[in-house]
């Protein structure tokens, strides 16, 4: 690839990126918005209840849900770059299959837990069945495809709108609890309506752009899922695998302060890390932007302008995450207090912890979409499960010590041994070769069925 033809993919990336953030950047602020109403009407320890079950509800979507847009995006470059209708379809109806089936999982796991569970998670029994319906959300939480199909088409400017249009909708029915006076369960259906209606908006979206390019022409709800596609069960399990251990870090450990600490202090975790996620959003947001490119590359120029690609975009983006740290040290607690009342003030300082954690990264989020590119999501399973696995256990310990300090200082650990995890497993296998079709990658990455399954 010439020098050009690099700069020209990187400008993409980051043009794409640029599309995402406008619709993220207007989310932050209107998350933040939501959020600050349901604080005001229902004081820190009632908007804790709401964060957890919310918490609760994402993290049980996260571990249960196939990460289909990676799929459709591995398996799906190709046919669409050959023209391949047939193929691509079946990709669409295996991840479609995916999507309904983990959905539905999802959805009885979370009532059946949230009833039997609730008060260990820092709720009271009286809320459990408004959690339990809550958890209904799930089926419609992530339309996985939906995402997946944008993304390939390169239609970053209607993804970038799904997150606005949801916390429009909350913030337009937190408004409304607030004057009608609602409970807690007044401010969670508002939650959950936002989810659906960003659910239509998407799902939408992505038929029209498939129909507009003719790949719904013939399209066949029945018929053959994986025949042809090899390792697309295995792809999906470790991607799967992949985004559940990344749960760990988000919502997890929202549940685990909850659990130790009680609401109060899981609503002042979960307010720094959404403030913390919104001022590293810009830089985390060049990583949906590189899946694609990467597919692309995977397809036509091999490993070596992949990593080359990935370099970059790390390199940026912990620039920009950089500078973003800075601003969070000096002016977080002000502005927490300006937005959320002096109540929760106190988050600004492990805001600061989880500001720290979101830069490290930043640096090395690439490296993760480029192992799953060359199709190696077992690799990122590896990874993320040693680290998931140190950080729950030594979690209560720290929690118990050092409170919410202690949960910051312990995120950002983790984040520390999962870049350097990532880094070794890129360069021990630095040298594989890695040119020809995606699919050709994924069955050499599984002997067994490189060898037609004996």
């Amino acid at each position: 690839m010439t020098a050009a033809a690099e700069r020209s993919l990187l400008s993409r990336v980051l043009a794409n990126a640029g599309v995402l953030l406008s619709g993220k950047a207007a989310n932050a602020v209107l998350s933040l918005a939501y959020i600050a109403v349901a604080a005001r009407a229902l004081g820190v320890r009632e908007v804790g209840v709401l964060i957890l079950i919310n918490a609760f509800a994402q993290l049980i979507g996260e571990v249960v849900k196939f990460n289909a847009w990676q799929t459709v995006l591995h398996y799906g470059a190709a046919p669409v770059a050959e023209g391949d209708r047939p193929r691509f379809q079946q990709v669409m109806r295996f991840t479609l299959f995916l999507d309904a089936v983990s959905g539905l999982v999802g959805v009885t796991l979370a009532v059946a837990c949230a009833l039997a569970f609730g008060p260990r998670l820092g709720w009271t029994p009286a809320d459990s069945p408004a959690a339990a319906l809550y958890g209904l959300t799930i089926l419609v939480m992530a339309p996985s495809t939906a995402i997946g199909l944008l993304r390939l088409f390169d239609r970053f400017d209607l993804i970038a709108a799904q997150a606005p249009v949801s916390s429009v909708v909350r913030l337009a029915g937190s408004g409304a609890a607030l004057l009608a006076g609602a409970s807690l369960t007044g401010f969670l259906a508002a939650w959950a309506l936002g989810t659906v209606v960003a659910f239509v908006y998407l799902a939408v979206a992505a038929v029209r752009e498939t129909r507009r390019r003719g790949l719904l022409a013939g399209f066949r709800w029945r018929g053959p899922m994986v025949a042809g596609l090899p390792g697309a069960w295995r792809f999906a399990w470790a991607t799967n695998l992949a985004s559940s251990l990344d749960a760990a870090f988000t919502h997890a450990i929202t549940l685990m302060v909850g659990a130790l600490m009680g609401p109060a202090p899981a609503a002042l975790w979960r307010i720094g890390r959404q403030v913390a996620d919104a001022l590293a959003k810009p830089a985390r947001l060049l990583i949906p932007a590189l899946y694609p490119e990467l597919a692309r590359l995977h397809v036509t120029e091999g490993e070596g302008a992949m990593r080359r690609l990935a370099l970059q975009v790390g390199l940026i983006g912990g620039g920009v995450g950089v500078l973003l740290l800075v601003i969070t040290a000096l002016f977080g607690r002000p502005l927490l207090s300006l937005v959320m009342g002096e109540a929760f003030a106190a988050a600004g300082t492990v805001m600061t912890w989880q500001v720290a954690a979101a830069v490290i990264g930043i640096l090395a989020l690439p490296m993760e979409p480029l192992l799953v590119s060359l199709g190696r999501p077992g690799d990122v399973v590896k990874v993320r499960l040693a680290v998931a696995v140190i950080l729950l256990a030594a979690l209560p310990a720290a929690v118990s010590a050092w409170g919410l300090t202690g949960a910051g200082a312990s995120l950002v650990a983790a984040m520390a041994a999962l870049a350097l995890g990532m880094f070794a497993m890129l360069q021990r296998r630095a040298g594989r070769a890695t040119v020809g079709a995606p699919q050709e990658r994924a069955c050499a990455d599984d002997p067994a069925q490189a060898k037609g399954g004996k």
